[in-house]
């Protein structure tokens, strides 16, 4: 079996926002490889970074430091020709706000066509297309409504389809479940995996909702412009999530391993619940090397 290869690939990668009076690191460092072929979601506290991550992946921002690869380009290196290109051709965005998405005016079908109309073919092919994609997302009943005839979720499955319009290598989705209910998410997720068990479609999902991270087989946590943590789906778990909607799903049950990342420093961010757990405050921590194993332990504070 052919060994797959790294789809994205970062390596200290550094993203600052300069105005004419502050500096802000959104990424300082960034570790992480995703294999072709793989669905994972990326998850963090509001400005930890990973929306930043997104968007440098999606071709919608720069790196200012570090390297960036994907899909064998090095996306500090692209001409803005070649840009153009890559977001066309290599990924494709569904966004939680679907006005980014969509065009109002314009029915399902002609939304999904949009895309297309810079690539080769004639419109009869373009259109078939769109229609394949609208089935193929449960929308085909619905190709001649237009935005505000349909729900929300009816929108981002549209959203979806445009998506794949061009074939994309590489799905992006930004809290696509963050404006559904439960039913609607969970359609929208089975929607994903789908798209990636059976297209092999590479999908990166940032997200808040705890329900997808219990769904997916690799979790990377992004804190403070860097992966802190990530987390495996445990074996026994894999075949039987496959299984359950999202209602079905027991939030408290353990279905992932949690590892701390060290970095190519040597450099760990300890996972927060822990710390709270464990009572270590401040910036101090003692550390000993026991049977074989690093403990960490809460500085001793001294008695006057």
């Amino acid at each position: 079996m052919e060994e797959k290869k790294d789809i994205i690939f970062c390596d200290g990668l550094v993203k600052i926002y300069k105005t004419k009076e502050i500096e802000v690191m959104a990424l300082s460092g960034l570790e992480l490889a995703i294999r072709q072929g793989e669905m994972m979601a990326v998850i963090g506290k509001s400005g930890s970074g990973k929306s930043t991550f997104l968007n440098m992946v999606g071709g919608l921002e720069r790196p200012s430091a570090g390297t960036l690869m994907v899909d064998g380009k090095n996306m500090s290196l692209l001409t803005e020709e070649e840009l153009v290109k890559y977001k066309r051709d290599v990924v494709g965005f569904v966004w939680q706000n679907n006005s980014r998405n969509l065009f109002p005016y314009l029915d399902a079908l002609d939304n999904v066509v949009t895309p297309m109309l810079f690539r080769k073919g004639n419109k009869a092919q373009k259109r078939e297309r769109a229609e394949e994609l609208l089935e193929l997302v449960g929308m085909a009943d619905r190709k001649n409504s237009t935005l505000r005839q349909l729900s929300g979720g009816e929108q981002q499955r549209v959203a979806i389809a445009i998506a794949l319009a061009n074939s994309p290598k590489l799905l992006l989705a930004d809290e696509p479940t963050g404006a559904v209910d439960v039913k609607t998410a969970n359609q929208i997720f089975e929607l994903f995996r789908k798209l990636n068990e059976e297209m092999g479609l590479t999908v990166v999902i940032v997200t808040h909702d705890n329900k997808i991270a219990k769904m997916v087989q690799r979790v990377v946590r992004i804190q403070d412009g860097k992966i802190s943590s990530e987390q495996i789906m445990k074996d026994e778990y894999e075949s039987s999530l496959r299984k359950l909607s999202f209602g079905e799903l027991d939030l408290s049950e353990k279905t992932h391993e949690e590892f701390s990342i060290l970095d190519k420093f040597g450099r760990v961010q300890l996972p927060e619940k822990m710390m709270e757990q464990a009572g270590i405050e401040g910036k101090k921590v003692r550390l000993e090397v026991v049977e074989g194993n690093i403990v960490v332990k809460k500085e001793e504070m001294k008695k006057e």
